[in-house]
């Protein structure tokens, strides 16, 4: 989507390695269906190196989500690079009783059926978010799905939500300002443009990690010759003080891994969230 972080960051890189490169990189956003037409654009493109694909967590999670896929998200693509993560923050109203992350499980607890929290929509990776924080506390919420993920933040502001999971570059000004409250954030470490704020994990509960992530991959069958040289140029654009500063601006923490890690890291992420989505029966129509 035009505006959104994927395209922030695939224009940010874009100009770093058009001048790499010497040639313009052009950023499409053929959009739509969760973005599965874009990964089906670019799973059927010449394996020239000349398609980059840039995705985040839906590359990992739509085989769950939909009845039926186009295209293989590991058959079809070949791994480059994880370019960078993005945490959420845990949001609460400021009328909420709850200060901190077990408070919020023991308030939730205390009131079976009567807690709700918004999204940007099923399958995003704020409801996603939901379904693991409810999995692993053993607590009872009801998602409410928004069109995105602004007006259910405003929601929670408001006070006609209990809680958000909302991206770190939207959320974090309302919690600076004073107007909702930040428990935690999603992430396994703490974030620098947050350090005040534990993880969700380090306030007990033990192993959560949730992370928005982008990450680059091109057609299957690309040479590997190919891919090694478009994975040194992005890991070499991601240390250039230009792009580091503007990514991180946008509350992401940067990669650059090898190719190799990158198929481990999308394994792991396919290994967690295909049961979250299985047990909370959740599907999209399409």
């Amino acid at each position: 989507m035009p505006g959104g972080a994927t395209d922030v960051i695939a224009r940010v890189l874009g100009n770093r390695l058009s001048e790499a490169w010497g040639q313009q990189v052009v950023v499409e956003n053929p959009g739509g269906a969760g973005a599965n037409i874009g990964a089906q654009v670019a799973a059927a493109s010449d394996p020239d190196g000349y398609t980059l694909y840039i995705t985040s967590v839906p590359h990992a999670t739509n085989r769950f989500l939909y009845p039926s896929l186009n295209y293989d998200p590991i058959a079809d693509f070949a791994p480059v690079t994880l370019i960078c993560t993005q945490s959420n923050i845990m949001v609460v109203p400021n009328s909420s009783p709850a200060k901190s992350v077990l408070e919020f499980v023991a308030h939730a607890k205390a009131n079976p059926g009567r807690i709700s929290y918004g999204s940007g929509g099923i399958g995003t990776s704020v409801h996603l978010s939901g379904e693991l924080f409810k999995r692993m506390t053993g607590i009872e919420m009801t998602h409410v799905p928004y069109r995105g993920a602004a007006p259910a933040l405003q929601d929670v502001i408001a006070g006609r939500l209990d809680l958000t999971f909302d991206n770190i570059t939207a959320s974090l000004p309302h919690v600076r300002n004073g107007v909702a409250r930040g428990l935690a954030v999603t992430a396994a470490r703490r974030v620098p443009a947050a350090p005040d704020l534990p993880t969700i994990a380090e306030a007990g509960v033990p192993g959560f990690d949730v992370s928005t992530w982008f990450a680059f991959f091109v057609p299957a069958k690309t040479p590997p010759a190919i891919i090694k040289k478009i994975n040194d140029h992005v890991v070499a654009a991601l240390s250039h003080p230009m792009v580091n500063e503007r990514l991180e601006q946008l509350g992401a923490t940067l990669v650059g891994s090898t190719p190799q890690e990158l198929a481990a890291f999308l394994k792991s992420e396919m290994d967690k969230w295909g049961p979250v989505i299985r047990e909370a029966k959740i599907k999209v129509d399409e």
